[in-house]
């Protein structure tokens, strides 16, 4: 009995080893999402970009400890499998009464799929599923915040209301004219309330935390009356005086998507019981999956995770086969989707044609930039995954011989689990969003004729849209490399996102030139590039032979955005980031903020892009965000 009881001793010393990590890795976390409110009072713009950047690699630090103490202290590699059935079991009660059992759970798996040799990832060692509930867990400290504060006003004294919501944040800097503000609010509010009758029930939930994002801080909530709720948003900014002003006022699930997309960067919200607020965001944002909630709120592992048991569940109720994603194929990148799967599955080959010079390890930096840079709404969100396993039976033969003559170091095919069904296993993925190519939608008007005035209208939006999101990238010190249209694609809301990073670079890092005037007549008829071009040098006129073929394209590209092919403008807003200037980038349409209500002190209309006339075109239900 004594072996045993000493077993069970170590055991548990290994579980509250493992939960003291996570509550660390917690702590650190939730206390840098909370300095944001004073990077935000201050006008620290680089200090939020720079925390940020930090927090994303705050989990793996954390998981790297929390792995060392174990083999250290208990030579947890070493420990016969009935110590670590233990492990899990003395972990479970742990997480009783603890705020974020889901987060741990994950944390839990992370340092065990560590510590032990993959032959033994088995349900039994690690949470396949949740062991704990997440529902209705409450904070009982004398001083802790609810999630959310609930007002009930009346139509006569909402601008009070709204005030008074605002103010509850408590921010350490001055309103320009919350009163106007606030009235601004009120009007927005009744365009959308009209001659709605408000019920008994009639009343605004806002959850209790800001959220912080770029130069912005939002007010979240919804209002309930009777059946119908309505979710809002209020973005808070600094004017150009240093003051604050309520910019806009953001209405419906629509919005809100666009503002918790996943081409945006996380947002750093100070909560002591995320499944609260995710709770909360679901119910705003039915449409949205729980793993995307996840990591709009910076909790990136708890996204890969629900992703990845999503993904699961879904295969087990689908029959329809991988296979090689529609489009133009990439020189860099392998592209499989499953047709009922709204994602993308992006293996990286093995070799590249000689124009790409570039490296495994580059392009996968390339991916990390992106992960940890502000995306602005126009670069899709990854996740990476490594070890990834799926069903043999579900791979057309079309696919498996295009990873064997591409990737052949990516794939194995084996019966892993020695049962009989073979599985192909991908050692490294990335996983984004399925988009429409935006070379495909343009095509599918040209098919239709761009005499039809539907054609043209969608051409034009189109090609507005993506102009707009090369200027955002110039904001977000973005260059894309590559600007074909094959590279971007277009979301469910008529968004252009950006998906293919193998050649992005700064702003800061690249040289924009003119192309030198030719000396001489041999110059000028020379079939040859004669002049030198430095690895980081690029040429804006030269776009155009590459983007701008079809005449209709090149009319509306050439009237809204023609300044992208003079060196100039990108020299200038260069220079701009380079001295530190941050701009704004917003989540909204123009039309939607006060700005033009406001008095002199405004915020800095300082927008690079312009919007499209209109939404694209109906059409898109098929699409993600």
């Amino acid at each position: 009995m004594f072996p045993q009881r000493l077993d069970s001793t170590v055991a548990y010393e290994i579980a509250k080893a493992m939960m003291d990590g996570f509550n660390r890795h917690y702590q650190l976390f939730r206390t840098e999402s909370a300095r944001a409110k004073h990077r935000f009072e201050t006008a620290d713009w680089h200090g939020q970009q720079r925390a940020q950047r930090e927090r994303i690699e705050f989990y793996d630090l954390r998981v790297r400890e929390a792995t060392t103490r174990l083999e250290r202290e208990f030579k947890a590699g070493e420990q016969p499998m009935d110590v670590w059935h233990q492990v899990k079991l003395h972990y479970i009660g742990l997480l009783v009464n603890h705020q974020q059992p889901e987060l741990a759970e994950t944390f839990f798996n992370s340092v065990t799929c560590k510590i032990l040799h993959r032959s033994y990832f088995q349900n039994d060692f690690i949470f396949v599923r949740p062991a704990v509930s997440t529902e209705y867990i409450e904070n009982d400290e004398p001083t802790a915040r609810p999630t959310y504060r609930a007002y009930y006003p009346a139509r006569d004294n909402m601008h009070e209301c709204i005030v008074s919501l605002v103010r509850a944040f408590d921010l350490r800097l001055e309103f320009d004219n919350i009163e106007r503000d606030a009235g601004y609010v009120v009007e927005a509010l009744s365009e959308r309330l009209k001659d709605v009758k408000l019920r008994a029930n009639f009343q605004i939930q806002v959850l209790s935390s800001l959220f912080f994002r770029n130069k912005g801080a939002y007010v979240v909530g919804k209002m309930i009356n009777g059946f119908n709720e309505l979710p809002f948003a209020l973005p808070l900014l600094h004017d150009a005086g240093g003051k604050l002003v309520i910019d806009a006022a953001l209405f419906g699930e629509d919005d809100l998507l666009i503002l918790f997309s996943f081409a945006r960067a996380y947002f750093m919200v100070e909560m002591s019981i995320p499944s609260a607020y995710v709770q909360f965001l679901r119910s705003m944002m039915p449409r949205m999956p729980r793993a995307e909630i996840y990591n709009a709120l910076g909790l990136a592992k708890q996204g890969k995770t629900l992703f990845y048991r999503d993904f699961l569940y879904h295969l087990r109720h689908s029959t329809d086969q991988f296979r090689i994603a529609p489009g133009i194929k990439g020189m860099v990148m392998l592209v499989f989707d499953l047709p009922s799967f709204p994602y993308v599955f992006k293996v990286i080959k093995d070799y590249y044609p000689p124009q790409k010079d570039t490296t495994r390890e580059q392009i996968k930096g390339k991916y990390l930039l992106v992960k940890q840079h502000d995306r602005v709404g126009r670069m899709a969100d990854t996740q990476e995954y490594s070890e990834v396993a799926f069903p043999l039976k579900r791979f057309s033969e079309e696919l498996i011989a295009e990873i064997r003559e591409f990737a052949p170091s990516q794939i194995e095919i084996s019966d892993r689990d020695g049962d009989g069904n073979m599985e192909v296993i991908i050692k490294h993925v990335y996983i984004e969003r399925r988009m429409i190519p935006l070379n495909i939608y343009l095509q599918e008007a040209f098919d239709v004729g761009v005499t039809e005035p539907a054609a043209r209208d969608q051409i034009e939006r189109a090609v507005v849209e993506y102009g707009n999101a090369i200027k955002d990238l110039v904001a977000a010190n973005i260059f894309p490399g590559d600007m074909l249209w094959k590279n971007f694609g277009i979301t469910r809301h008529g968004k252009v996102v950006f998906y293919d990073y193998d050649e992005i670079e700064y702003i800061t890092d690249c040289k924009f030139r003119k192309v030198p005037t030719p000396r001489n007549e041999e110059e000028e008829m020379s079939g040859e590039v004669w002049y030198s071009v430095g690895p980081k040098d690029v040429f804006p006129e030269t776009f155009g032979p590459f983007l701008l073929g079809n005449d209709a394209v090149r009319e509306v590209f050439m009237k809204h955005h023609g300044d992208l092919l003079e060196a100039t403008f990108w020299q200038t807003h260069q220079a701009r980031i380079r001295a530190g200037h941050v701009y704004d980038v917003f989540p909204y349409e123009r039309e939607k903020r006060f700005i033009k209500l406001h008095a002199p002190g405004t915020p800095d209309e300082e927008v690079l892009t312009e919007l499209p006339p209109g939404p694209l075109l109906t059409g898109l239900s098929g699409m993600t965000r």
